[in-house]
Parts: structure tokens; C-alpha cells; sequence
């Protein structure tokens, strides 16, 4: 096996967006994809065209706008799912790929697609033919290809390939798969197709965390021939998640030993930066004991873990925390620097903003200025994220005042104004009463918009350090359509950030088209 070189295929923005109430706009997407452009992933998959217009429009845009990674747009072995994808990427030119899927195994044939094998093959031949008159690069997938037996998936391989496939993924679709049995597979398959021993064709993996294996499976998978990993950041993904990229990207290189040769083109320095966008723009928090890019993963409280730490980093760390982007924050700002620092400093982040987002960001800057010292680096992307969540607002907070206490009924008053096309704002008001502050606020925006949400997640965290750091609240809200939605708000005050995170939900479900439903449970 001449190929060492491992393609990092980083599907955050498709199946890491799967997970409910994890779905991002379109600007938020793009913010991804720039920052996974920096990280030097090899591939984006940008999206699910034919799912929704706002898929098409995700992949389009960011065919068209991002330069360096290939970007991939998924589709079934349909025509109208093909077509979709092959327009989406067609900005990307000879960047862009198609991903098509069909499932294979046993249960898949019998139970949900009701085909014989026979059938299954020229389907999947059929769609990497359609595939190809778009684009050279085309992926097929045989969906739960860890549980297909492993005659009739070498069968599959040879003849997508034969067709044109220039990659094959084996997902391990339900995390069924253990590392021996994995890696096995993945060699059978690479000894038995002659376009994977010659290189003409790549193996990929795409492994599922339920039991809790997708980093040690996709890593048996490259011992036994597999040169790409398909993954997303923070793992995060349906159902139990994928695996992490940040874990294979730095098992990789931390063991060498174990791993001779095996390398990928990835930044590490960009690690946790493109963590934390994740988490913010999916509003899914990442473990505090999550390897690489939790906040304890280079914590050390045992006096004896200290001590050795001091007198040699390597005694308890075998990850060089700098290495992955682990480090103080940039000296701050304060509420006397002026907005060609703000926009500075969004640059040096590595946020691209118009002036009129950085108009509005300074703007929030100088309100949080004048109540806090300082302002760090966190609060400023944190700012930049509210920006980027922003939608077009039927709703925005004006004032919220409550009052609360052991011996008195929480009340909050609220007033909202409204825009309305070409007429002046309304302003209007009222006020509710609820188990705590947060929710009479919140029954109070349900009032004045006659919306009914149900709260069913909600995180706040401290974006910064101190007494005076700005809180940031994301909830997920069920309106009784089906979807989760996020909102985000931030604030040095915890009412007004979980109200402007409550009203940002609102105005993202008032703003959300009827959403097309194809089956997303894919590979």
C-alpha cells in the first residue's frame, strides 16, 4: 500500500447537521465551511440538495464561494436527487463531487427497499453513470455496508467502479461495526477489487458512534486499506454522532509509531477554533471531558498529575496543547477602542463580515463595553454569532424588566416591536407570570407573538471569564411542527439573553419556509 495519505471528508454540515434542533442558516453554514477550508479538510459535504431549497441553496453557495476543499453534495440513486446535487456543485467545477447511496445489506433489501441483488446493482451502476455526466469525482455509498455480506459488497464495489466511481465509502451506518470485524471487511474488500489495490479507486469509511466505536473503527479501517475517513467535528452527528475528526487527525499523529506513514493535511493549530464555531453554530455544547477539544482535556487537578506536568509536559500530556490551538486569548478590547479595532480583530478571528455586520457587532460591542472591563475574544465571536443567527426579524426585543424572589410571583414585562413593510414599528406590550424569571419572560413573547413554543432544551454558559462575562443562552424550541429550533442570544444579563435566545427561535420559525421532507436517513 504505496498511498499513506489519508483524505480528511468532513460531513459536518450533512450528517453533523442530522441531529435535532443542530440545523444552521446559510450564512452560519458558510462561516463553517470557511473555517473547515482553514483547517485544510480535503472534502466538504456541504449538504442534501434535493432535501430543501435551503440544502440546494447551502451546497450552491458554497460551490461558489469556497476555494481549496472539494465540495460534496450528497443524492440517492434517483435522478431528480442526482440532478439536484450535479447543479449545486456545478460552481465548484472540477472541485466539485457528487455522493451517491444506495443500501445494500440483507435487512435494507428485504425490509426497506424490497429488491433483489440483482436490482440493487443496476440501480447503483445507474446512478454513478447519471453521476458522472456532471462531474469526474463521484462517491457511491452502500448504505450499511457493515452489515452487507462481504461477497455481494465486493460485487457492488467492482461494479460502481467499474462504472466510474472514483471512491467507495463503507459506512458502518448503525455503529454496528467492532475494529477486528471492521478492519477485516475493509481488507477483503481492498484485496478482492482490483481498482483498490492498484489505487485507480479509493476505499472510504463513514463509521457511527452507538456503540461508541467510530474512532477505533475508522482507524482499523485505515491499518487494513482505507485511505479516506469521512467525519465530522466534535463527533457530532444522528443519533449517537460520527467519528470525531479531531480524534483521528491527532491518533494519527500523536502515534506514529503506531500508525507508520499514515498522515493527513490537516492545520491542527485550527482544532479547537473550528470546535467552538461548531458548537456555537449548531448550538450543540461539547463535552467538558471530550478528547482534544473538551475544556478538562488538558486540565490537571491531581497534585501528583501537577507536579509532573511542571517539571515535564510529557509526564501526563501526550498532546501538546498549543498544538491543536489550546492558548491564551488575544489581549482584549475595552469600551474605548474604536470600531476599526473591532473590525480588526473580526478579521484576525477569521470572521469575513460587511461593514454593515461590523456596524452592528460594534454596536453590541459598545453595549457590552459599558458594562464590563474588558472584552475577549470569545465575547466578540460571540457577538458575531448572534450577527450570523440573525434572521430577518418579525420580532425584536426592546425592553424586558421582571421581578422575582422566594416570597413573590416571577413576572416579567416585555415589550416588543414589530416591523411591518413600509409602515413604522409597532411597539407593543405585556407581561406574564411563570415558574422563574426565564419563563415569564418567555410566556410573555409567546403573548405578543401568539406563538406556543416548548422548551426543550436550554444551555446557558459563561463566554468569557469574570464576574461581568457576557452569558450566552441557546435553547431549542418544538413549535408543534415536527423541527427543533435553535436561538441564540447574548448578554451580561441572563434574562435578556434568554429572552433575545427565545425571540431569536421565534423569529427563525416565523421566517422558516415549509420545509420539502426526502427520506434523511442516510448512510
Amino acid at each position: 500500500m504505496k498511498n499513506q495519505r489519508i483524505t480528511i471528508f468532513d460531513t459536518t454540515l450533512r450528517d453533523g447537521e442530522q441531529c435535532p434542533g443542530a440545523s444552521m442558516n446559510l450564512r452560519e453554514k458558510l462561516e463553517v465551511a470557511r473555517q473547515l477550508a482553514r483547517l485544510k479538510v480535503d472534502v466538504i459535504e456541504a449538504g442534501f440538495p434535493v432535501i430543501s431549497e435551503g440544502d440546494y441553496a447551502a451546497v450552491h453557495t458554497i460551490a461558489n464561494e469556497i476555494r481549496g476543499p472539494i465540495i460534496a453534495g450528497l443524492a440517492r440513486c434517483v435522478p431528480r436527487d442526482i440532478e439536484a446535487a450535479g447543479k449545486a456543485i456545478q460552481p465548484a467545477g472540477k472541485k466539485g463531487r457528487i455522493h451517491v447511496f444506495l443500501a445494500t445489506s440483507k435487512i435494507h433489501r428485504e425490509f426497506k427497499l424490497g429488491k433483489a441483488e440483482d436490482e440493487i446493482v443496476r440501480l447503483a451502476v445507474k446512478g454513478v453513470t447519471q453521476a458522472k455526466s456532471f462531474t469526474d469525482d463521484v462517491e457511491f455509498s452502500p448504505e450499511d455496508g457493515s452489515r452487507t455480506e462481504p461477497d455481494f459488497l465486493v460485487r457492488v464495489c467492482q461494479e460502481v467502479v467499474a462504472a466510474g466511481a472514483t471512491t467507495v465509502n463503507i459506512p458502518d451506518t448503525v455503529g454496528w461495526a467492532v475494529p477486528s470485524e471492521f478492519e477485516d471487511l475493509i481488507r477483503h474488500l481492498h484485496d478482492s477489487v482490483p481498482a483498490f489495490k492498484s489505487g485507480k479507486a479509493l476505499i472510504s469509511v463513514h463509521c457511527h458512534n452507538d456503540l461508541g466505536l467510530a474512532v477505533a473503527n475508522s482507524l482499523a479501517a485505515i491499518r487494513a486499506g482505507a485511505r479516506q475517513v469521512e467525519c465530522t467535528i466534535n463527533g457530532i452527528g444522528e443519533r449517537a454522532g460520527n467519528a470525531a475528526l479531531e480524534e483521528i487527525v491527532m491518533a494519527l499523529k500523536t502515534r506514529a509509531d503506531a500508525f507508520k506513514g499514515f498522515k493527513t493535511g490537516i492545520k491542527t493549530k485550527e482544532i479547537v477554533k473550528t470546535s467552538r464555531l461548531v458548537s456555537r453554530m449548531s448550538g450543540l455544547g461539547v463535552q467538558r471531558s471530550k478528547a482534544i477539544v473538551g475544556e478538562n482535556a488538558f486540565a490537571h487537578s491531581s497534585g501528583i498529575h501537577q507536579d509532573g506536568i511542571l517539571k515535564k509536559r510529557e509526564t501526563y500530556e501526550i498532546v501538546d496543547p498549543q498544538e491543536v490551538g489550546w492558548g491564551q486569548t488575544e489581549l482584549p478590547l475595552t469600551k474605548h477602542s474604536g470600531r476599526a479595532a473591532v473590525a480588526a480583530r473580526l478579521k484576525h478571528l477569521g470572521f469575513k463580515m460587511s461593514d454593515e455586520d461590523v456596524s452592528a457587532i460594534f454596536a453590541r460591542f459598545k453595549e457590552i463595553g459599558d458594562k464590563k472591563k474588558f472584552v475577549y475574544d470569545d465575547d466578540l465571536s460571540a457577538l458575531v454569532d448572534g450577527q450570523l443567527t440573525e434572521v430577518s426579524e418579525t420580532w425584536s426585543l426592546e425592553y424586558v424588566s421582571v421581578t422575582t424572589g422566594n416570597q413573590s410571583i416571577p413576572t416579567a414585562t416585555v415589550r416588543l416591536s414589530r416591523s411591518k413593510p413600509n409602515k413604522k414599528k409597532e411597539n407593543l406590550e405585556d407581561a406574564g407570570v411563570g415558574d422563574g424569571p426565564v419563563d415569564a419572560a418567555l410566556k410573555a413573547i409567546d403573548r405578543l407573538t401568539k406563538t406556543h413554543g416548548i422548551l426543550k432544551d436550554y444551555n446557558l454558559r459563561a463566554v468569557s471569564q469574570g464576574k461581568d462575562a457576557l452569558g450566552e443562552v441557546v435553547v431549542k424550541v418544538d413549535f408543534g411542527k415536527g423541527d427543533w429550533i435553535t436561538g441564540r442570544g447574548a448578554s451580561t444579563d441572563i434574562i435578556v439573553a434568554s429572552a433575545r435566545a427565545y425571540l431569536n427561535a421565534v423569529n427563525r420559525f416565523l421566517a422558516s419556509p415549509t420545509r420539502k421532507k426526502a427520506s434523511k436517513k442516510a448512510i
